[in-house]
């Protein structure tokens, strides 16, 4: 009977450990999501003059 405990606690405790495939593609969907919300961002004009301010700020304190 012990043998049996054991055996059902570590089937037990083994459970969800990792994501389902599922969740997998909810993830990848999400990540795309957001990669394309951020691709919008960085290229909008208003992102793109800042960017590039900061840019030649770093590049004439350096040299």
């Amino acid at each position: 009977m012990h043998k049996l405990s054991v055996l059902w606690r570590r089937c037990r405790d083994y459970g969800d450990r990792g994501m389902s495939t599922a969740e997998y593609a909810v993830g990848t969907v999400a990540a795309a999501a957001f990669a394309g919300v951020l691709f919008k961002i960085v290229t909008s004009p208003e992102i793109r003059k800042m960017l590039l301010t900061i840019i030649h700020r770093a590049l004439n304190l350096v040299g």
